[in-house]
């Protein structure tokens, strides 16, 4: 498979949030134009920096000073993986847009098989990680169940490793700037749009340096973010617990009833422990299922805020000025 011939007039944007990746991006940033040096499109590659604590905003500005491609934008503090690739797909305007990590697990040299793809009539190319190649049994394990649990409950169907390295046509982009909502799931939302799309399988390469930035505290935010947000079932579950302790309360009242009818009262033995022992595991249902409610109704608190999803501070661009 080619590319076309007209695809030297047609662009792609490249989308890399940072978050404390000074280490991993002066060498990230030269494999990434080892690849995009050689394919016949016209290339902008934007650097979202997630309020990096370290010299990540430094390091960038120089990349930006010696590569005109390069627009870095600068949020005014750590909104999230999710949130600044959004900021990311506000500003794009290619005919195709790439979202890639900064760390180098999301090998560059898939950039040309994506674009052949996108060439063949694709809006969407996923990617999608072997799963032998994840760094431990634990993190295989949660990611099969994680995927495995969401897509049973929910609607929508989540690629089972797939991660946000993926390429968009523009007309994909330009609908997903419609959807505001707050607490965002990307891999989620783009899949429910339904778009013509293609898997295509890689092997995650070793990180340039440093540390994974996930830690579980923000693996188990993004998971709740997506079940809360593409599933009803949580809130199913208490239709479906209520049936069963009805159906419980009907065989008591049926069993009560039959001792009287046959003149045995007296084999109800009074005791509390039986008693507590139902009360305690209501109570213990119903706070379970109030929580569950409780969580809808954050999010829906999140939603009617209306707060921005981020917040830009500055956008180097030196192609033209830097911007405010």
């Amino acid at each position: 498979m080619t590319l076309v011939s007209d695809a030297r007039q047609k662009s792609v944007d490249i989308l890399i949030p940072a978050f404390d990746e000074e280490e991993a991006l002066p060498q990230f940033h030269q494999n990434l134009c080892g690849v995009v040096d050689r394919i016949p499109y016209t290339v902008k590659i934007y650097y979202i920096n997630d309020g990096s604590k370290d010299q990540t905003g430094e390091i960038l500005a120089s990349i930006a000073q010696n590569d005109p491609r390069v627009v870095v934008v600068e949020l005014s503090r750590n909104f999230g993986h999710q949130a600044a690739l959004t900021a990311g797909l506000d500003l794009a305007q290619g005919d195709a847009v790439i979202t890639m990590d900064a760390d180098g697990q999301h090998p560059p040299e898939m950039i040309p098989e994506m674009l052949k793809l996108y060439e063949a009539g694709y809006d969407i190319v996923y990617t999608q990680r072997v799963e032998e190649k994840q760094p431990s049994s634990f993190k295989r394990w949660s990611s099969a169940a994680f995927y495995r649990t969401i897509n049973q409950i929910g609607d929508t169907r989540i690629i089972p490793g797939s991660a946000d390295y993926r390429l968009t046509s523009q007309q994909v982009v330009s609908e997903l700037r419609k959807m505001r909502e707050y607490q965002r799931f990307l891999r989620g939302m783009i899949s429910w749009m339904g778009y013509r799309s293609v898997i295509l399988p890689f092997l995650p390469a070793q990180r340039i340096a440093g540390q994974s930035k996930y830690s579980l505290k923000k693996m188990v935010r993004l998971a709740m973010d997506a079940t809360f947000s593409f599933s009803l079932v949580p809130l199913q579950i208490g239709l479906f617990t209520g049936v069963i302790f009805f159906v419980l309360a009907a065989i008591e009242v049926l069993y009560v009833l039959s001792l009287w009818l046959i003149g045995k009262p007296n084999n109800l033995a009074p005791g509390w422990s039986s008693l507590m022992f139902m009360l305690l595991i209501v109570g213990g249902t119903l706070m379970f299922l109030l929580s569950f409610i409780g969580i809808y109704i954050g999010y829906i608190f999140q939603e009617v805020k209306s707060r921005p999803i981020y917040i830009i501070r500055t956008i180097h661009d030196h192609a033209f000025e830097t911007k405010d």
